[in-house]
């Protein structure tokens, strides 16, 4: 028995029409001590330039199992889950083709993203991020700018500190993530109400001790 073929309003099957081919492209964020914000870039297939860790969707595969296996493959991470941010189609944006790129985001620890690849594999801030190919730099803006609305008055939300700071070090990776100082009576203001104090404060510190904090729970996580 055969099977019909789908054919639109114009009487043309799928496969009578052109189709681009897909890729995925990742954006990992992180806080490092020596640049700040920065962005994981791997050396490029070719031997020249960098940029982010992406692949083509190969047939019957998701766009999470290609974003995972291009960052184990190309970065020697895994174990994240990043999350959909844009789709890309400018038709030009590839010179090898026709290819839309569904970008991705994740922001972690830069434990996390250790990798065995070192010498392919490199941690650059986000406001240097070097000559990139295709639309790459203009993924990793929009990723920061994703990054920065969401901490703008949430404290921590990616948990880049841990699950215990103080609000020196909650202010200054914050600063780090919008690229500017902030106001240090407002940022207090506004992060405090959304902490829990742990009634410690931290060692080794000059002047008052600083009183430790960690996250509150969501309405969600209690029982």
């Amino acid at each position: 028995m055969n099977e019909r073929v789908y054919r639109d309003s114009s009487g043309r099957a799928l496969t009578e029409y052109p189709r681009p081919s897909v890729a995925v492209d990742t954006a990992l964020l992180t806080l490092d001590g020596d640049v700040g914000l920065a962005v994981l870039e791997v050396r490029r297939n070719s031997g020249k330039g960098w940029g982010l860790p992406g692949t083509f969707l190969h047939p019957g595969e998701t766009l999470a199992l290609a974003v995972d296996r291009s960052l184990r493959v190309k970065a020697g991470v895994a174990g994240l889950q990043p999350r959909q941010l844009h789709v890309f189609d400018d038709p030009r944006r590839d010179d090898r083709g026709w290819v839309l790129s569904v970008a991705h985001i994740d922001v972690v620890r830069a434990d996390r993203l250790a990798s065995r690849f070192a010498e392919s594999t490199r941690l650059v801030s986000v406001g240097s991020p070097g000559r990139l190919p295709y639309d790459h730099a203009d993924i990793i803006a929009l990723a920061v700018e994703d990054l920065r609305s969401r901490y703008a008055d949430r404290p921590d939300p990616d948990r880049l500190l841990g699950d215990e700071f103080t609000m020196l070090e909650l202010r200054l990776a914050h600063e780090a993530v919008a690229g500017k100082p902030l106001q240090r009576d407002w940022f207090r203001r506004t992060m405090e109400p959304q902490l829990a104090p742990t009634g410690t404060v931290a060692a080794g510190t000059r002047g008052r001790p600083a009183e430790i904090f960690r996250h509150s729970r969501l309405p969600s996580e209690r029982r």
